[in-house]
């Protein structure tokens, strides 16, 4: 058989079979401006953790662990018994002792290396940087020239699609043979075959690959340029959203089969690099975990049971608090870690105040477009598609007219300095042609001494044009209007005596030149801040045709209640809270009580927050420290503008009377649910399908960046470009599209702040309830029994606390 002939048709479908489902496991990658955190690993649920763990390790040396000095602090510090390695070793079922585990510790680090590709073995005397880097760094730069529509000023056409495109470069680069040494490159990419399912199976044919490994070796390329490939999964995810299918991440697999192809000396005796590269590989496909990374698995295991009894403890032993009976006012946060303090610190000054956990995104199913542009943007979770398109405008045409056109030219002068900005050597130009005005506003933006380029979608920090526009939805009737607020109240579980003051907190983060700040913004509102959707649902609700449709419906929202829209700046933990002004005048007594409460939570949030930022010697400086928090959020040079949502490790979906009276340390999703009021189980099928699932997204994208950075975090801030405008970025000039975290996200110069724990769920409700949901959904049934997360119940008064297994309930030890 040559090695363009066709393959027979049953191997030709079992290839294109395995092929598609390499493609399956790729998880999608968000774009910049979008920015949500996605578990990397989202398309394995439906195999175990730990063999997937075992998966990763020998095909792509990723340990998911932390080094081994991590977990003897850990030792040193109390933080994990021996009870917790007793306990991770009986569930595994080992029986060496905990003190084997200890002296593992102290073994030489193993650094994983995963499957060999042909590229590894180099050529005597090939220069550097060497086939790996060369292919990795070829495939970025192709990959980032055809999917760029908005940063270069030109690409190729679309039309040839991924895989032509890339041939079709690489067959006018006359320079790659020059850089890998190899003179006979050239004549090897002419006979490359036109397509790319040719490719493949020209590549399987051409190296001998058996059936039995057609899915590590696809999987071993794909994991070499895992950040394209993401970025591939995201158009498929989009399209499939939209009932259609997009196969460039197929064409991807195609070109990384192409390069192993391509790098084959065409050799096959025993000296040859091919016979090498298959000796290696059959190897590596055997070798079994090593002792020392076992240890790892356990140590890894034992931390999490260790926060796993804390939070046992926690929630059984404190008494649950009573609400107040008459509330001053009820405020809905988004269940984002970072408004779990801020909660707590609200009640404690204010107790009369009653706070609760709602996603986000409000319930709304929106995509946004502003005013005077076509940029429309999702406010919605990923894992949904937007149902209506909302605009906005001040209800006057004409002033809507000339705000459209202020706008426009705003937008269009700043699009005509940022060209400028980004031109070889602008540092220089920028400042000789424009004059030392500008040097000193490149020295402002520097020290955080002025404002740059603030975000576009924190409001709070707007201009007087935002103030005079309000976002609308499309237009409905009044029966679709009661429908929508109808379902939104359900799900936010809106019980009790409805206080005069309603306030629904969307949450938005601000710093300067970071183009991962969407990351920091609201994940239930795709990376964008949430103001839009609290506006939105507080002018629905004041709406009083719309509260008589309520009523009749047993959802009664008094005359007297009027619904707020704020928005809490998680960088500065300040609380921003619009049309309070048009309060009425008995209403405003409540108001500047609810005001001076915000203010004094915010300042002990911030007071809080100050040690972990090297902010400690201005805890006891409120103004200073503002100020200082508010310079950071200007600063363009500022790596840490804060942590996000380091630190998460628990979901907790119970009434806010559970979790009142417990300090959970900014470490928990507080999702408010009273399986009471929930006849049917329907908001808990809501709540485990999809804020649960986000919180899992986040949990796992934290753990994988730090446990990994190189392969699922982005690395180096300071070495971050931008790709294509908004697609991500590039760790230096190239190389693969950089995924997850940055290293300064995640760690602050001399410890991690984020420990890598799977996600804990707690849920309030009966078994059956809970069970039901996980035979409904084979999403959440993987997640549970494949052990992707650890799924607790809450039950009885003082609590005690069950964990579901695959074969069960079963109650936890004692704390």
């Amino acid at each position: 058989m040559t090695a363009f002939e066709p393959l027979p048709s049953f191997k030709h479908k079992a290839l294109h079979e395995a092929a598609r489902q390499a493609c399956a496991r790729i998880a999608p990658t968000w774009p910049l401006d979008r920015m949500i955190a996605v578990s990397p690993l989202w398309e394995r649920r439906d195999q175990a953790w730990q063999t997937v763990a075992t998966q990763l390790w020998q095909r792509a040396g990723s340990r998911l662990t932390l080094d081994a000095a991590d977990y003897r602090r850990a030792w040193q510090d109390g933080r994990i018994a021996e009870r917790h390695l007793r306990r991770a070793l009986a569930e595994q079922g080992e029986s060496c002792k905990p003190v084997r585990l200890l002296e593992a510790l102290d073994a030489p680090a193993e650094v994983g290396q995963g499957l060999p590709l042909l590229e590894d073995l180099a050529e005597p005397g090939i220069p550097l940087p060497g086939w790996p880097a060369l292919i990795t760094h070829q495939i970025g730069q192709s990959c980032a020239a055809w999917f760029d529509h908005e940063q270069a000023d030109w690409r190729p056409a679309d039309s040839a699609g991924l895989y032509h495109t890339w041939r079709a470069s690489l067959l006018a680069d006359r320079g790659l043979s020059v850089l890998s040494g190899c003179h006979d490159l050239p004549r090897r990419m002419a006979a490359l075959p036109a397509q790319p399912e040719a490719a493949l199976e020209a590549a399987v044919e051409h190296l001998g690959l058996p059936v039995e490994e057609w899915a590590a070796w696809f999987d071993c390329l794909l994991l070499r340029n895992l950040g394209w490939a993401s970025w591939c999964a995201y158009r498929r995810w989009q399209a499939r959203l939209q009932g259609a299918d997009d196969q460039t991440l197929l064409e991807l697999l195609a070109i990384r089969a192409a390069w192993e192809w391509l790098v084959d000396d065409r050799r096959r005796d025993t000296d040859s690099r091919w016979h090498s590269w298959r000796v290696a590989w059959q190897e590596g496909l055997q070798r079994a975990p090593s002792a020392n990374w076992q240890a790892l698995q356990l140590w890894q295991r034992a931390d999490e049971l260790a926060w796993q009894e804390n939070l046992q403890r926690a929630l059984c032993q404190s008494v649950p608090a009573a609400l107040p009976a008459a509330p001053l006012a009820k405020l809905f946060f988004c269940i984002d870690v970072r408004s779990e303090p801020l909660r707590r610190a609200l009640e404690q000054t204010c107790p009369t105040l009653e706070t609760g956990g709602f996603a986000g995104f409000f319930g709304l199913p929106i995509a946004y477009t502003p005013l005077g542009t076509r940029a429309t943007r999702p406010q919605l979770p990923g894992l949904l598609a937007p149902q209506l398109q909302v605009s906005e405008g001040s209800g006057d045409a004409t002033q809507d007219r000339r705000l459209a056109q202020v706008r426009q030219a705003r937008l269009a002068r700043q699009g005509r300095w940022r060209l400028f900005e980004r031109l070889p050597a602008s540092s220089f130009t920028l400042v000789e042609s424009v004059g030392l005005g500008y040097a000193g506003a490149l020295l402002g933006r520097t020290y955080g001494l002025t404002s740059g380029a603030p975000s576009p979608d924190l409001s709070a920090w707007r201009s007087h044009e935002w103030q005079r526009l309000q976002p609308r939805l499309p237009a409905m009737s009044r029966l679709q209007q009661v429908d929508l607020a109808e379902r939104i109240l359900k799900a936010m579980g809106l019980s009790g005596p409805v206080p005069p003051l309603l306030v629904l907190l969307g949450h938005g983060s601000q710093s300067a030149n970071n183009p991962q700040a969407a990351g920091l913004d609201c994940g239930a509102c795709c990376g964008q801040s949430g103001e839009i959707n609290a506006r939105l649902l507080a002018g629905l609700l004041n709406e009083p045709e719309v509260r008589d449709g309520l009523r009749v419906r047993g959802l009664d929202l008094p005359p007297h209640c009027q619904v707020l829209a704020g928005l809490h700046n998680t960088m500065t933990d300040e609380v921003q809270v619009f049309g309070h002004e048009a309060l009425p005048a008995e209403l405003q007594p409540s108001w500047q009580r609810l005001r001076l409460a915000l203010d004094s939570a915010s300042a002990q949030v911030r007071q809080q927050r100050a040690s972990t930022l090297g902010l400690a010697p201005l805890q006891d400086q409120p103004k200073k420290l503002l100020g200082q928090l508010r310079r950071r959020a200007r600063d363009w040079a500022q790596t840490r503008p804060e942590w996000g949502l380091a630190g998460n490790a628990a979901f907790i979906a119970a009434p806010r009377a559970r979790t009142r009276a417990v300090n959970l340390e900014g470490r928990a999703f507080l999702h408010d649910y009273d399986w009471r009021q929930d006849a049917g189980g329907k908001v808990l099928e809501l709540i485990m399908t999809a804020p649960m699932v986000v919180a899992h997204w986040i949990n796992l994208q934290y753990f994988t960046s730090t446990t990994d950075n190189l392969r699922f975090g982005s690395g180096n801030k300071l070495l971050h470009n931008v790709v294509g405008g908004h697609i991500g970025v590039f760790e230096g000039n190239g190389g693969d599209l950089r995924i997850g975290l940055a290293r300064q996200s995640l760690h602050d110069g001399q410890q991690w702040m984020h420990r890598p724990l799977r996600l804990h769920v707690v849920i309030e409700a009966p078994r059956a309830m809970i069970d039901q949901v996980i035979a409904t959904h084979a999403v959440v049934r993987d997640l549970v029994r494949n052990g992707w997360l650890h799924l607790l119940r809450l039950d009885g008064m003082p609590a005690c606390v069950e964990l579901r297994t695959a074969g069960g309930w079963q109650p936890l030890p004692e704390v």
